[in-house]
């Protein structure tokens, strides 16, 4: 069941659920917290982050914060205390005790329509066993995102860059990715322009290089993906952005998806065709993002 704290006020500028009560309360996670009139549950209004903990200690938390906010902003709602998220997920990751790994999800909703105020949580649990795909890599099948790569500025009402609730799409293109016999899925913009995958972000290596998309493609700027910025730069190697099509993709020499729970995932096949990867590349890539503490 893991750990669950509801935050009593997720935003300053919104009145407490409980007024007096503590910022946030350890609750039981096998009990009902949610109203079903919660826009959490009735439209996925809402955004949140998953953060990862290594040997209890969680990754990436500023950038994860950051995020949060400008998600939160994206969606017109109210500013989330950061002081107070901060404190809340720390509270959880305390509690969870010193696992290898575990995984902290910080949720905030618009919360019952009308009612002017937020909800929000945070929910921590030991994660699961990515060792096969951080070792043996993973089949990726590229999926049509039916979004050109300028969304973000054309039509920022779609939401492009917020990591929101809203995560039907994402499921059903790893359901779609299942059925083609493959693991994952690297979005391709209506134009021809590699994006990133439903809940991750793509880097390839060209040589001494490694590139990703950059975030004015309307993606997620990657929390992780600064994490193997970093392990580039101990290495030696150069980073930087790139607008790759897809044909270009089996011109590089290796491909990863990246994201907080997994860390970096190899693809060993791209929409049928076996690829070949750095392994030894890879296993120093995530032994650095097993141990980051920033």
């Amino acid at each position: 069941m893991g750990v669950l704290v509801m935050i009593n006020r997720p935003s300053a500028d919104a009145a407490a659920h409980r007024p007096g009560a503590p910022d946030f309360e350890e609750a039981d996670p096998a009990s009902p917290q949610l109203s079903v009139l919660d826009l959490a549950a009735t439209r996925g209004d809402g955004v949140f982050e998953t953060i990862a903990v290594g040997d209890g200690y969680p990754q990436a938390l500023d950038h994860h914060l950051r995020r949060f906010a400008s998600s939160a902003s994206i969606l017109d709602l109210p500013s989330p205390d950061l002081a107070v998220w901060r404190r809340a997920i720390l509270e959880v990751v305390d509690k969870l005790g010193p696992l290898p790994e575990a995984t902290v999800k910080a949720v905030m909703s618009r919360g019952i329509e009308g009612d002017g105020r937020p909800t929000g949580w945070v929910h921590g649990q030991q994660s699961p066993d990515h060792t096969r795909a951080r070792t043996e890599g993973i089949a990726v099948v590229t999926l049509d995102r039916g979004l050109r790569h300028d969304v973000e500025r054309t039509s920022p009402w779609l939401l492009a860059g917020a990591k929101t609730l809203s995560y039907a799409v994402n499921r059903a293109a790893i359901r779609e990715a299942v059925r083609r016999g493959a693991d994952d899925v690297i979005f391709i913009s209506s134009d021809g322009f590699v994006l990133e995958g439903p809940t991750s972000s793509l880097v390839v290596q060209r040589g001494d290089t490694l590139l990703t998309p950059g975030i004015e493609l309307g993606i997620l700027d990657g929390t992780t993906l600064g994490s193997v910025f970093d392990f580039a730069a101990e290495e030696g190697l150069r980073t930087g952005y790139a607008m790759l099509t897809a044909e270009q993709l089996g011109e590089m020499d290796s491909l990863w998806l990246v994201s907080s729970g997994r860390h970096a995932a190899p693809v060993h096949t791209l929409d049928g065709v076996p690829r070949p990867f750095d392994s030894e590349l890879n296993l120093r890539m995530n032994a650095f993002l097993s141990r980051r503490q920033e």
